[in-house]
């Protein structure tokens, strides 16, 4: 490094650089450290050497020194990826660096990935079957449908309970009922949407305007057709809306109760920040969670959007029919 070579050697079980020491080489008691800068490190211990080359600041992001692309410029990657003599016997560079990369142990993007996915999928499957069960319960609980007021009040009061009992207590007792992973952050979210998405879903029923409903009901129509002409029509785009903004919500949601045993991006974030040294690792995928979350938030914004237009397109088309929503 800088046109020197240092020479170490092991005394007393622990290393000792032979000769001057340069400024840029550190000694600790069991450690030597040689910073190259913005290039990266080299750290020598008694049992091993550690090679860390950074890549825009971050040290072998792209390969680790496993690689037979370590240490390689962009140049020279891309030529042996596009015209190099294969350097594994009946495996393509191309893929053979999509490998490298994907099982970097020191970044471990692969696992990394695969969590985030498992956190983007609980939070989807817990929102959806939430919604399944709330839709049809909403109905039995809004004041203006059903025709008992005890099971109004009844289904409201279990919605209440449902909502109270915070996403991180359910994931808590979900992972000692399943074990740790993404079958309990999934259950965690889904029985918390049945009381979110109920109650929303009752309250946007019992805001309806009636004039709808009444003029199937004239028809001769029986109640399910009544509920199916009459009310859908007006509430199908605020639930859907409702629904995407608690799949954005719970995406965030789903991060946080993996770090108490609920699988994905949670519990391996979680594990990164136990051992105190590892904050590269930590911070990287923050940064993952958080571009997750600014895509989300923008395609659920994008949808209720649309169906905000959806919405005000259909009442003036009632309105012009002379029956207005």
């Amino acid at each position: 490094a800088y046109g020197e070579t240092i020479p170490i050697s092991l005394t007393g079980g622990k290393p000792v650089v032979t000769g001057p020491v340069p400024d840029w080489v550190t000694v600790h008691d069991d450690e030597i450290v040689a910073k190259m800068g913005f290039v990266g490190e080299v750290r020598v211990t008694v049992d091993r050497v550690k090679v860390r080359k950074r890549f825009l600041g971050w040290a072998n992001f792209v390969f680790d020194t496993r690689s037979p692309f370590f240490g390689k410029s962009a140049g020279e990657v891309f030529s042996l990826i596009i015209s190099g003599p294969e350097l594994k016997p009946g495996t393509s560079n191309l893929a053979l660096a999509a490998d490298n990369i994907w099982n970097n142990a020191q970044w471990q993007h692969g696992d990394v990935w695969t969590k985030l996915l498992q956190t983007i999928v609980m939070a989807f499957l817990g929102t959806l079957l939430g919604g399944i069960v709330a839709f049809p319960l909403a109905f039995f609980a809004a004041r203006n449908i059903t025709p008992s007021g005890l099971l109004s009040q009844l289904l409201k009061r279990f919605f209440d309970f449902m909502r109270s009992v915070d996403m991180l207590i359910w994931a808590l007792f979900f992972t000692r009922a399943f074990g740790p992973g993404p079958l309990a952050g999934s259950a965690a979210i889904f029985f918390t949407e049945i009381g979110t998405l109920g109650k929303t879903y009752s309250e946007a029923l019992e805001n309806i305007d009636d004039k709808p409903r009444e003029g199937v009901l004239s028809t001769g129509a029986n109640g399910l057709l009544v509920q199916r002409y009459g009310v859908l029509p007006e509430v199908v785009p605020i639930f859907i809306s409702q629904t995407l903004y608690q799949w954005e919500s719970n995406t965030r949601g789903a991060t946080i109760i993996g770090a108490v045993g609920a699988g994905g991006i949670g519990l391996k974030l979680w594990e990164a920040m136990r051992t105190n040294s590892n904050w590269a690792n930590v911070f990287y995928m923050v940064l993952l969670t958080l571009f997750v979350v600014f895509v989300f938030d923008n395609i659920s914004n994008f949808l209720r959007r649309r169906l905000s237009r959806t919405l005000h397109d259909y009442n003036r088309l009632q309105a012009a029919r002379g029956l207005t929503l």
